[in-house]
């Protein structure tokens, strides 16, 4: 009995200007495999102008996508395929990249070359090469802003399928450009898909539309080089980011009695200060605590144009917060006894912090910003505790399920909440203080170690928001 076939079908992600008419070309080839086109184009089935195919058309398609999948793999006697494309259905996708009898081919090419293909393309309306006596020449002019978006669209795009792959545990077979052409490598690839047909030589059928080198095929090489040049190609300006992803933490929502407001709090923010404003707003004072996902979507229904918010601490502040409540307080006793242990703080028990002295506690202090270099970076064996957790990754993690309308700066913090109460048509109540903190104010022990540690440490919240050192504030 012959092995199982490994895959019941194959999708091509590519994009235009990427070789994928000749792959398509390629497979069509060989024994056993239909590719159908840009199968999910929203413009076309298949081909360019072509409106219907297999008995289903646009309309169709818009209203059942998985029709035309099921009437492709009906009309294929073997392995069914097809071609897909940033902009293509994406209910297609995510049906594909979560199927592992799916094989995923991924095409890719150097984007400058693609970018260049598709201007010219554009320009003269020739977009398949099967005589190259018939090809029509032309030049691209190169914009850099445009380039720059073209890269941004393609990189998403792979970065989606790669993480894709990565979470379901599944693997891609991967072709570049430049190896479309090669036999062997097209071979390997009909071994992958678990075909028994090879191929003996490329298919002829599909030109190369712009054999000239690159500046050869532009207006304006100074520009292309220019342009180029402003492009971070290895990413050197990216700030790693090894946190995990954090979810939306719906039970800590508060949502205020007598006004349609939702606080998302930042744990290590001002939370006391700002629940305790939210429970004197309007007329019916107190808070809705504790929802769950259910209750959230029943309070949204209940409070049409509602509005939700966060507080932004800076991040020096932050940090000192957490280090207040959680390890001076002994409230996160385990952690207490690491730092004590690991990184060597020396600190008076929780019973005996009037004993601290403003010099103790900023040294210790600094020694905590440079475990939380550490453990942002996954560098440490303790977990990420959600009071000293980058905000920047909260809110994306509050994005998941609700983005906050307003994130509001506790330094502005009246101001913002009062915009807030007047946005949702009700009187606005007195800013409360901030509870005080365990052990000496940041103000008594702060120094410029303190505010390089903890730029350090928080170099995403400082770029993502705009963060500067931090000042006292003026009481």
């Amino acid at each position: 009995m012959p092995p199982a076939r490994p895959f019941d079908r194959f999708i091509v992600l590519a994009d235009m200007r990427t070789g994928s008419n000749f792959l398509e070309a390629n497979l069509n080839a060989l024994p056993g495999v239909t590719c159908h086109g840009e199968a999910f184009n929203p413009h076309f089935i298949g081909k360019k102008d072509c409106l219907d195919y297999l008995g289903i058309s646009l309309e169709m398609r818009e209203d059942d996508p998985f029709a035309l999948l099921r009437a492709m793999e009906a009309a294929t006697d073997g392995l069914s395929g097809f071609r897909f494309f940033h902009d293509h259905d994406p209910r297609v996708l995510a049906r594909m990249l979560a199927d592992p009898r799916c094989a995923k081919v991924v095409l890719t090419r150097n984007p400058l070359e693609s970018y260049v293909s598709l201007k010219i393309a554009k320009a003269t309306g020739q977009w398949k090469l099967g005589d190259a006596r018939r090809r029509r020449e032309g030049r691209a002019r190169f914009d850099a802003i445009e380039f720059e978006a073209h890269v941004t669209a393609l990189q998403d795009f792979q970065l989606h399928i790669l993480r894709s792959l990565q979470t379901s545990g599944q693997s891609a077979f991967w072709i570049g450009y430049e190896d479309v052409g090669d036999v062997a490598v097209l071979n390997g690839l009909a071994a992958f898909l678990g075909v028994a047909g090879r191929l003996e030589a490329p298919d002829d059928s599909v030109k190369k539309q712009n054999p000239e080198p690159l500046e050869d095929l532009v207006e304006n090489p100074a520009e292309m080089a220019q342009g180029l040049a402003r492009l971070d190609r290895f990413n050197l300006s990216r700030t790693p980011n090894f946190e995990p992803r954090r979810g939306a933490a719906v039970p800590s929502f508060i949502a205020a009695g007598g006004a349609p407001l939702l606080y998302l709090p930042i744990k290590g923010g001002p939370e006391a200060q700002v629940r305790l404003w939210l429970s004197r707003l309007g007329t019916t004072p107190g808070l809705t605590e504790g929802m769950n996902q259910k209750a959230l979507k029943q309070w949204q229904k209940a409070n049409p144009g509602a509005r939700s918010f966060t507080v932004l601490r800076h991040p020096l502040a932050r940090a000192h917060a957490a280090f207040a409540e959680r390890i001076l307080s002994g409230a996160a006793g385990e952690v207490r006894g690491v730092l004590k242990r690991a990184w060597k703080l020396d600190l008076p028990p929780p019973d005996k912090l009037h004993k601290l002295t403003p010099e103790a506690q900023a040294e210790a202090f600094l020694k905590f910003l440079g475990f939380l270099r550490g453990n942002l970076a996954g560098q440490t064996s303790v977990r990420i505790d959600a009071s000293w957790a980058s905000q920047m990754a909260v809110v994306q993690g509050f994005s998941t399920q609700l983005p906050p309308d307003a994130l509001l700066r506790e330094d502005r913090l009246a101001e913002g909440l009062g915009f807030l109460a007047a946005e949702v048509g009700v009187p606005c109540p007195a800013l409360p203080d901030d509870p005080a903190l365990p052990g000496h104010p940041l103000s008594a022990i702060v120094t410029p170690d303190h505010q390089a540690a903890a730029r350090e440490a928080y170099a995403r919240d400082y770029l993502a928001f705009g963060f500067d050192d931090w000042i006292a504030p003026v009481r």
